[in-house]
């Protein structure tokens, strides 16, 4: 349904050309709220990847099967061999932070040549220590997603399968992947915005699902806890967490390219959902602090 609430929205989307494809609006206690431009087709989320890729780290973290503090060669020592100096203290919260201090630079959209592009992030030299400089790269989360692969048998999306996707009902979500056939992790992931609203009100509800913990009420927590300086400015980051940014109005957000947003306003106990083909990606999220969060009651 789209009532009054939205109303400023969409006239925005249309007069300034912001190129949102839906907007879906929670906030607890409420009925959910919503305006679709088009029809709800899955879409590529783009960098909003990483935050599954987070949480799955989580995940296994929970199970035992890893640490986040654990080393990547730890897990995969046939790497060794191959690893820049210094990266032997490359560890997996490095890599998901992206401060992993690696040169190399990748996101899913550019061809990979290298017969295995693990052994092209490993091996490019570091340009900072590890844990020290933050750098906006797809090369960390797609690291994680091998190692998960490595530690519980299963590559990322299957991974997910059980624990998150079929939880939240997202049946068979597409995840394109590299050569060798593990899912991207940092980006293309396919999704509603309705799909992707349902996570973001898991994150909202600190894991829970319909009586069920999905995600470790502390990890959902912690991913905002001790966010990393960006060099960003303005309302768009104020930091980056663990798969998501820190946002304005007391918010943090899962973001990704040409206006993939969820934004989730623990104050307003809302979360707010948007997919988008847009060329002004700052100003749709604009749209959505100024004419949707700002205008719901706390």
């Amino acid at each position: 349904m789209t009532d009054d609430l939205l109303a400023d929205f969409v006239r925005a989307d249309q007069e300034q050309d912001l190129g949102a494809y839906g907007i879906h609006v929670h906030q607890e206690g409420k009925p959910p709220i919503e305006h679709r431009f088009r029809s709800d087709d899955r879409v590529n989320l783009y960098s909003v990847a990483k935050t599954f890729t987070a949480v799955a780290l989580g995940l296994a973290e929970a199970e035992g099967r890893l640490t986040l503090d654990d080393r990547l060669l730890d897990h995969l020592p046939e790497l060794r061999p191959l690893a820049a100096d210094g990266f032997e203290d490359v560890t997996l919260r490095h890599l998901t932070l992206m401060t992993s201090g690696s040169g190399l630079r990748w996101h899913a959209h550019e061809r990979i040549d290298a017969a295995d592009l693990l052994h092209d992030i490993v091996a490019a030299p570091l340009v900072a220590a590890p844990g020290t400089r933050y750098a906006y790269t797809g090369t960390g989360p797609y690291a994680v997603g091998r190692v998960i692969a490595r530690a519980t048998g299963a590559n990322l999306r299957d991974y997910l399968l059980p624990r998150l996707f079929q939880p939240l009902d997202l049946h068979n979500p597409a995840w394109h992947c590299c050569p060798l056939g593990f899912p991207f992790a940092e980006s293309s992931l396919f999704l509603t915005t309705s799909e992707l609203a349902r996570f973001a009100r898991l994150l909202l509800q600190d894991g829970e699902w319909e009586g069920r913990q999905i995600i470790p009420a502390d990890f959902v927590r912690g991913m905002v806890a001790d966010p990393v300086a960006t060099g960003y400015r303005g309302h768009l980051s104020y930091g980056y967490g663990f798969g998501v940014w820190i946002g304005r109005d007391d918010t943090y957000r899962m973001d990704g390219a040409y206006g993939q947003f969820a934004v989730i306003a623990p104050a307003h106990r809302a979360a707010i959902t948007v997919t988008a083909h847009s060329t002004r990606d700052a100003d749709l999220l604009t749209a959505v602090h100024d004419l949707v969060l700002s205008r719901l009651a706390p």
